[in-house]
């Protein structure tokens, strides 16, 4: 198991990331730690290089460029069953956080995130005695309820996920206007 301070050498990460700025960032950070690690900007690339060498840990963006990244992680384990993934994403929702653990993905962080707490998030590992319940940090809960505007973003995300991502399909069922859509999934999501 990797500690934040160091990788075991050899260890492959691959970061799928469409930012190249983020992504070179990380790759040099966890480069310092011993990391083996390789970035993909785009799904087909992304995949290209599992084929190729199959990681050990994944840093995965949610989004890649337009893209859902959570259709990877069913090959990226598949590729590799005990493969640990982690998604990023800059629009976090309650819904894709959920598709993304049920998927299997180990962790679900907003950026921006640090180095180390992205370490930490693969190493949600139990050990010996410990309960599931043990490894995890307490979950708060707000006594603010939900704003409608972040409802509805929750709700079409969870209707895009049903539809696999196909924005008109979406549309559909949600009974909105496609270009509606578009227009409301390129906005950031709403606050509490």
């Amino acid at each position: 198991m990797n500690t934040e301070n160091g990788g075991d050498m050899g260890e492959s990460m691959l970061i799928i990331e469409d930012d190249d700025t983020f992504s070179a960032t990380l790759v040099r950070a966890l480069k310092r730690r011993g990391y083996v690690v390789v970035a993909a900007r785009s799904v087909e690339d992304a995949l290209a290089q599992a084929e190729a060498n199959a990681p050990g840990r994944v840093v995965l963006d949610l989004n890649l460029d337009g893209a859902s990244g959570l259709n990877l992680i069913p090959r990226l384990m598949e590729l590799n069953p005990a493969c640990r993934i982690v998604v990023l994403t800059g629009y976090a929702s309650i819904t894709t956080a959920v598709d993304a653990i049920k998927l299997g993905a180990v962790q679900y962080l907003a950026k921006p995130v640090d180095i180390s707490t992205l370490l930490r998030a693969f190493g949600h590992e139990l050990h010996a005695g410990e309960s599931a319940s043990d490894a995890r940090s307490p979950a708060s809960i707000s006594p603010v309820p939900m704003s409608v505007d972040r409802m509805e973003w929750e709700h079409i995300q969870r209707v895009l996920r049903e539809q696999k991502g196909n924005i008109s399909s979406t549309a559909r069922a949600l009974n909105m206007h496609r270009r509606t859509l578009q227009r409301k999934l390129l906005k950031r999501p709403a606050k509490q």
